[in-house]
């Protein structure tokens, strides 16, 4: 599978990278962002899904974590949610 839209601009533009990584920096290091990983990590670790590679996430619905297909999860909340 070849790169998306946005993968090939940061990779053509270095300055709007580094922009994007400072960003990045920032944002994960917000508390909320913090325990939600958090959560995910030790869910995927208690049902032995965790670093195996097999296409599927760990995604907050409201109130509650479940797996869910990786692209289906990320694609939630792209282009469509602005």
């Amino acid at each position: 599978m070849g790169l998306g839209k946005t993968a090939k601009y940061y990779k053509s533009n270095p300055e709007a990278r580094a922009v994007k990584a400072s960003y990045d920096k920032k944002f994960q290091k917000k508390r909320e962002q913090v325990k939600k990983r958090v959560e995910c990590n030790k869910f995927n670790r208690e049902n032995g899904t965790y670093g195996n590679g097999d296409k599927m996430d760990c995604s907050h619905k409201g109130k509650n974590i479940i797996r869910e297909r990786q692209y289906a999860n990320r694609a939630r909340g792209g282009r469509d949610r602005r």
